[in-house]
């Protein structure tokens, strides 16, 4: 790969003015033999679907989408696990130009409500396990028409293998502007409603770049990014990165266990790997050396920021560095560590060809290098492809991130003289105790790099005298018992590795730190535990 700066300076996006993902698809199933996915699940059961298999699929589902009226306009609600289909189902209605709902299918009764609701929602199509949920739902969403299982058809439901063996397997995929509504992600809500992310259909062709420059893909590559569906992570490397690039894509439908996943990789023979930071963080418990050879050429990680111990062990043991990447639901990558890049471990990169992100002041002033503020990208005189159109009829949130030339993305850090980003925290997860400002980030990458410690998350909890202080819960290796004296060895550990000011003033040994469905350790949850914890010792 070239250098950085030579990529960055000469990349345009060059958005086109009409795109559908779909006849991206079709383009590729020319070729009758260029395999498309690679899919197994927990059971053992394996498939193997060419694009010409996922373009008559997805053409059947858009054909029997719009038979019943749902098109261009139209929401579709897709709550479909690790299956094939669920490929097909967003492709077809993509082609259909309706606009697709990902849900995570671990969504709750009011979560599936709100979507349907606020999205004026037409058609959903869910798999077996979400069925009796998602039947008992038809009196709270008036708007939902028509429901479509991924089985055999039941009371209410119209099988959605019934409605392809009846549909064409040609259809010409509508022409959508690139600017016109296709994908609405919602985003967790935690004090408030989710607000419900807008993508044009560019969004879907800006992730070419994705699988092109961050996650390396070539002709010839096997790529398994182990996201869940209903995830935007899915949008990055399970569907349109890899398949923008016409790649081959592994899919696997079963739990995470570090020992399975190191099983599949070896047996097959998977080249590009991109995983979360908590996957990593137990995959270097194992024994890697033992586990080779393995066809890995390059790995990726994102949805937070991997703590450089990782990448140390992981380069030790197979000699590829993990390349850290920075995106959220709104965006497509920010920032990165580019295959051809120095690496500086424990940072999330520099910014994506394309983007010009930056670290600002309260006052929209660039900060200076060490200098922690929020990131932002600049969004004039044009805004990216890979940045949401909007929060969907939100104007008060909009009002929040679109300021001036900028969209704000809520996280803090800093960008260093070689300028490279460093991750701080959320905006609300930074804690200030006694006048320092402390980011949760490095003090958990402290933590994580003694023998007795899993995983940690380090909130700011409300203290009289300092205002807040450091309080990390703890969740230990096996084997290893909890005490007041590995507390406080955890303390001096992490004042040498940090800073005196930096460590943790309580410590909490927990079995289990709250997450959300994509893996997340949930600061808020715990910070506002502490919160209530504190307010009713009054």
């Amino acid at each position: 790969m070239d250098g950085y700066e030579k990529i960055y300076r000469e990349f345009r996006w060059n958005t086109p003015a009409n795109f559908n993902f779909g006849a991206a698809i079709d383009a590729f199933a020319a070729d009758p033999a260029r395999v498309a996915l690679l899919w197994e699940d927990q059971a053992g059961n394996r498939a193997r679907l060419t694009f010409a298999d996922i373009a008559a699929q997805s053409n059947r589902i858009a054909n029997a989408l719009t038979a019943l009226g749902v098109g261009r306009g139209s929401a579709v609600m897709i709550a479909l696990p690790r299956i094939s289909l669920w490929q097909a189902a967003y492709i077809g209605a993509l082609k259909a130009g309706a606009m697709v709902i990902p849900c995570v299918t671990m969504l709750r009764e009011k979560d599936l409500v709100y979507r349907a609701n606020h999205s004026g929602a037409r058609a959903i199509i869910a798999g077996l396990d979400s069925a009796d949920l998602i039947g008992d739902l038809r009196n709270e969403c008036p708007g939902l028409k028509h429901y479509l299982l991924a089985g055999s058809a039941r009371a209410g439901w119209l099988s959605l293998q019934d409605a392809m063996r009846n549909a064409a397997a040609h259809f010409r995929p509508v022409a959508t502007r690139s600017e016109d509504p296709a994908i609405c992600y919602y985003t967790s809500g935690t004090t408030r409603e989710p607000k419900a992310v807008l993508h044009g259909h560019a969004y879907a062709w800006a992730h070419q770049y994705t699988g092109s420059i961050w996650l390396d893909l070539k002709p010839g590559d096997i790529h398994w990014t182990t996201s869940d569906t209903g995830w935007a992570k899915a949008a990055y490397g399970v569907l349109f990165g890899p398949w923008m690039n016409g790649v081959t894509t592994f899919m696997y439908n079963g739990r995470f266990e570090p020992e399975k996943e190191l099983e599949l990789l070896r047996r097959y023979q998977i080249t590009t790997f991109c995983a979360p930071p908590t996957e990593y963080r137990m995959l270097v418990k194992e024994d890697l050396r033992r586990r080779q050879p393995l066809a890995l050429r390059h790995c990726a990680g994102a949805g937070e920021p991997l703590n450089p111990e990782v990448i140390g062990v992981w380069r030790e043991q197979l000699g590829l560095t993990i390349h850290d990447g920075y995106g959220q639901t709104e965006t497509a990558l920010v920032a990165a560590n580019l295959p051809g890049m120095e690496i500086k471990p424990g940072s999330m990169g520099r910014p994506f060809p394309g983007i010009d992100a930056r670290v600002l002041d309260e006052n929209l002033k660039e900060c200076a290098a060490g200098e922690v503020g929020q990131i932002a990208v600049r969004i004039t005189p044009d805004k990216p492809p890979s940045i949401m159109r909007e929060y969907w009829q939100n104007p008060e949130e909009n009002a929040a991130v679109f300021r001036g030339d900028y969209y704000l993305t809520g996280d803090n850090a800093y960008r260093d003289a070689g300028g490279y980003l460093w991750f701080v925290g959320r905006a609300d997860d930074v804690i200030t105790s006694a006048g320092y400002r402390i980011g949760p980030f490095e003090v958990e990458s402290a933590l994580l790099e003694h023998p007795a410690v899993l995983e940690s998350a380090v909130v700011a909890s409300p203290d009289p005298d300092r205002g807040a202080i450091v309080k990390a819960f703890v969740r230990l290796k096996a084997g290893v018992e909890q005490s007041e004296a590995l507390a406080s060895e955890l303390q001096e550990h992490v004042k040498r590795v940090t800073a005196p000011y930096k460590y943790p003033r309580e410590i909490e040994f927990v079995a289990d730190l709250p997450k959300t469905v994509s893996g997340k350790i949930r600061r808020v949850e715990l910070r506002q535990r502490e919160e209530r914890r504190k307010h009713d010792r009054g």
